[in-house]
């Protein structure tokens, strides 16, 4: 529930100390514990549920654009706009 949420300090002391009050919940020491821990591994941990929800390929680069055409055999046809995108994808961690 905490590395879901990425649970910031004050939401994490919220947390556990209703964690504590649950009956058959943690003790104060296992809270403090676990909030020791998550202060020194954060990061680490929300980076590595960010790489695990990553499919194969990543977006690289992307570029658009949009067209009107400007001259047509039919009349209804002319500012008519044409969306142009070029995706560059690459692979997860090169």
């Amino acid at each position: 529930s905490i590395a879901s949420a990425d649970m910031d300090l004050n939401q994490l002391e919220a947390f556990l100390t209703a964690q504590t009050k649950k009956q058959g919940g943690i003790t104060a020491d296992q809270a403090a514990v676990i909030a020791k821990f998550w202060k020194n591994h954060r990061i680490k941990i929300h980076e590595s549920l960010i790489n695990q929800s990553r499919w194969d390929n990543v977006l690289k680069n992307m570029n658009w654009r949009v067209d009107l055409k400007s001259q047509s055999r039919h009349i209804d046809q002319i500012n008519t706009p044409v969306a142009i995108v070029e995706m560059e994808l690459g692979k997860n961690g090169q």
